[in-house]
């Protein structure tokens, strides 16, 4: 699996993938909570937009959220694009230093969530409970939807629960 997402109509039931190591551009938050999300978020896909719109770099799917460690207390946090044409070098920006990174390879557990943000966790738990092995520490959101353009009812994000083989 890359993202883009590999299914066009997103994942029912927890599907078993491989993901790719595929080139990303972030922004990492380091010691990041819960609380923190919206700030994080709003300012680091703006700094990431005007990186694009100057030709940095070119997006190739949709947004997405790598956390590392514990999603419920403090963890660290990439933000950004699957890309090509990659900054060679890191770019400065308000929202913190603007990099290459990737997505982590190897077994997953995919399931798509349906509705807003807030009812995330419902299908997090789901995705856990029926991952069939044990987890990575590793927590991917893919914004599949746009939530500028998307009903909140309508908005789509994958969840991507990297797996230990």
């Amino acid at each position: 699996m890359s993202i883009p997402p590999l299914s066009p109509t997103g994942y029912a039931d927890i599907t078993q993938e491989v993901l790719e190591a595929e080139l990303m551009v972030v922004i990492r938050h380091n010691g990041a909570t819960i609380a923190d999300l919206r700030t994080i978020f709003d300012s680091s896909f703006a700094a990431l937009g005007r990186a694009m719109s100057a030709g940095q770099f070119i997006a190739v799917g949709p947004a997405y959220a790598v956390y590392y460690g514990d999603p419920q207390g403090e963890f660290d946090l990439e933000v950004g694009f699957p890309a090509m044409g990659a900054p060679t070098n890191a770019i400065d920006s308000p929202a913190g230093r603007i990099h290459t990174s990737a997505l982590p390879a190897g077994p997953a557990a995919v399931l798509s969530h349906v509705g807003n943000y807030e009812g995330m966790g419902a299908s997090w738990q789901k995705l856990l409970s029926g991952a069939g092995a044990e987890p990575r520490g590793v927590w991917i959101e893919a914004y599949v939807s746009d939530p500028s353009t998307t009903a909140p009812e309508s908005m789509r994000t994958d969840l991507i629960l990297p797996l230990k083989p």
